[in-house]
């Protein structure tokens, strides 16, 4: 992937700082508590966005997983994933064809930065989709974990 991916990143890297930049104007929300969600094609940019954007308190990764193919260093998530230090929940599938379990899987969740007790990895007897209910109810206690009930 070349220059043109390259500048895609950095395009969605500052959507995502502008996103969160509108987010601060709302005074309804409570802006010390902002988490990142990514599922499939965003899942790895967790990677990558929370080393950018230090705003994101805790990460929610659904059926992430290292890109197998070449990419520019700049804008490789595997350069960015160990300077991350928010407690990450990786949810992967055991049968996932996108983000298999040895090669981009397992390797992602060791290089991300986070300490090791704030980092869980659950995986389930699924391919790319994780079961729905599983998604919920392990998301909602990973943010009530580190973000407190909502309001």
């Amino acid at each position: 992937m070349g220059t043109c991916y390259r500048d895609h990143v950095i395009a969605w890297s500052k959507e995502v700082g502008r996103s969160i930049d509108y987010l601060e104007t709302l005074p309804d929300l409570d802006h010390d508590k902002l988490a990142y969600e990514g599922f499939s094609m965003g899942a790895p940019f967790g990677g990558l966005f929370p080393d950018i954007e230090d705003r994101f308190e805790v990460l929610v990764l659904i059926a992430p997983g290292f890109f197998l193919n070449k990419r520019l260093p700049e804008s490789d998530v595997i350069n960015f994933a160990p300077r991350v230090k928010a407690p990450v929940l990786m949810l992967n599938g055991r049968f996932d064809f996108i983000f298999p379990p040895g090669s981009p899987q397992e390797p992602m969740f060791r290089w991300l930065g986070t300490p090791a007790q704030q980092k869980r990895r659950v995986v389930y007897d699924s391919g790319h989709d994780i079961p729905r209910n599983e998604q919920i109810k392990e998301a909602l206690n990973w943010l009530d974990r580190y973000l407190g009930p909502a309001q």
